[in-house]
């Protein structure tokens, strides 16, 4: 019998991390070491990797030891072998835990075994999925059966989409008044060695792109009612454009925040009657020399992704067609130190007791959320932090269970405060003068 937060009593372990030995997976285990060995929680965390390989899991073990600079982790790191292909060993390790972080992209071909593991054995499940597709097929296949059990199905809960979905929270948590709308722009910073990103990210934009007009049906099939613009109506900037706050040039933002946040937005709206923000996401992208690489880039991407030998270019040579954004091999150890990112968030809405139906907006507010690399550390933070709210934090999440944004389940939760004390930093950098 599952309970709340999906601990299900009497199981081995707390959470249990699937594909520790990927490129990912290797960050994320790392950190639910640290966190294991701080006394942060009390009676600490009982915990396991799983994956295909038996030396390759210790080897993920031994490097989160070695990085910990403890000589050995507390004993008890349960090992669990099993394969994606094979439902019978995903079941298998769902019996054994109360929460599933899963590591295993991408996600619209790997995604969907674990969830349905985790589902029919009453076991809560964490993803760092960047793919609309997957989260939201997996809202519509399974979020009746996860109510159902009291558990938990929670996507996005990685770099893609934890700042901007919580940020978007805080910002409305910090303004005296009713927040309306918020804009973010998210710059990156790299040290001297560059950055380079793992290409299974880039696979998964490269399938993503290619099946918009699944996208789309998918949409219908769940049969979205359109969420009431309260404010005045945000208005979109151009493909390009010189932003005046950050003195460079900014293109839209290209990864799933917008879905997401708009997903916690219309159940926060439906469920609990909250006043919907609107939301738009934009990168911040350098001068003008970097546009015209970005544009070059970006055209070849839009006409090769249409087909399928394209696609086929497209993922074989990551670092060619990317302006050597993405590859093979990922970030080194030295690019992954000297990387951070800030998202900014610039929310207006409307002041204490003033109608937010009426006349224009009439307060602002500006906020951050500032964090090491990107890509790996923010995003191994914000998971094993999100799986951290769900084992402690279960009485603040939503009554019942189901597939949710990481906003909808844990706006309730701690789960800024666990951020912060972890290197996610959200902080209020200007409000209106009262």
């Amino acid at each position: 019998m599952a309970t709340r937060g999906g601990a299900a009593a009497g199981r081995p372990y707390e959470l249990v991390v699937f594909g520790a030995s990927g490129f990912t997976g290797l960050f994320v285990t790392e950190e639910v070491a640290r966190v294991a060995a701080g006394d942060e929680l009390r009676g600490g965390l009982r915990w396991a990797v799983a994956g295909r390989s038996q030396d390759k899991l210790q080897g993920a073990l031994d490097r989160a030891a070695e990085r910990l600079g403890k000589l050995e982790l507390k004993s008890g790191v349960g090992i669990i072998l099993c394969d994606v292909n094979d439902p019978s060993s995903l079941a298998d390790m769902a019996k054994q835990a109360a929460v599933v972080l899963n590591c295993v992209g991408p996600y619209r071909f790997f995604g969907e075994p674990v969830v349905k593991a985790c589902v029919e054995n009453g076991t809560s499940c964490i993803d760092i999925s960047g793919e609309p597709q997957f989260l939201e097929g997996m809202y519509l296949k399974y979020n009746d059966k996860a109510a159902e059990k009291g558990i938990y199905i929670i996507g996005s809960s990685g770099f893609d989409s934890i700042p901007a979905d919580m940020g978007v929270l805080y910002t409305r948590d910090n303004l005296k008044g009713t927040l309306t709308a918020v804009e973010s722009f998210l710059t990156v910073k790299s040290g001297p060695e560059g950055y380079s990103i793992h290409d299974g990210t880039w696979k998964s934009a490269v399938h993503g792109l290619a099946d918009q007009d699944n996208l789309r049906k998918l949409r219908k099939q769940i049969g979205y009612k359109p969420l009431p613009v309260i404010g005045a109506k945000l208005k979109r900037r151009g493909l390009v454009f010189y932003s005046k706050e950050f003195k460079e040039y900014s293109i839209p933002f290209m990864g799933s925040d917008v879905s997401v946040v708009k997903r916690t937005q219309r159940y926060l709206h439906t469920n609990l009657q909250e006043i919907p923000v609107q939301y738009t996401a934009y990168a911040t992208v350098g001068g003008l020399a970097s546009v015209i690489k970005l544009m070059f880039a970006g055209l070849l991407f839009f006409l090769l992704v249409k087909f399928s030998f394209g696609r086929n270019l497209l993922t074989k040579y990551p670092e060619f067609f990317s302006s050597g954004y993405f590859s093979k091999k990922g970030p080194t150890q030295k690019q992954i130190d000297g990387s951070s990112f800030t998202m900014t968030f610039f929310g207006e809405g409307y002041a204490k007791g003033e109608d937010p139906q009426q006349g224009k907006p009439n307060v602002k507010i500006c906020t951050q959320v500032k964090g090491q690399d990107a890509g790996y550390m923010a995003t191994a933070v914000a998971m094993v932090q999100a799986g951290v709210a769900l084992l402690k934090d279960a009485s603040a999440l939503p009554k019942q269970g189901g597939v949710y944004t990481p906003g909808a389940a844990f706006s309730k939760t701690k789960l800024i405060d666990r951020l912060n004390k972890h290197g996610i930093e959200f902080s209020v950098i200007s409000k209106p003068e009262a």
